[in-house]
């Protein structure tokens, strides 16, 4: 299966309490950190809420 790198660029000061704990979920901690993930639906909803936190990449095999 796919798999896609998410990584944090900006902080979560100030954010909305949805948006903090989707951002723990994923397994980010600080900015600049990065996760490696499956690519499904569920992975996808929960970066499209945070879309305006993240950067996602495709990770080549």
């Amino acid at each position: 299966m796919a798999q896609i790198k998410v990584t944090l660029v900006k902080g979560m000061v100030g954010r909305k309490p949805n948006q903090v704990k989707t951002i723990k979920a994923l397994g980010l901690t600080k900015r600049n950190s990065s996760v490696v993930l499956e690519d499904n639906d569920m992975i996808r909803g929960m970066v499209n809420t945070v879309s305006h936190l993240v950067i996602v990449e495709e990770v080549k095999k």
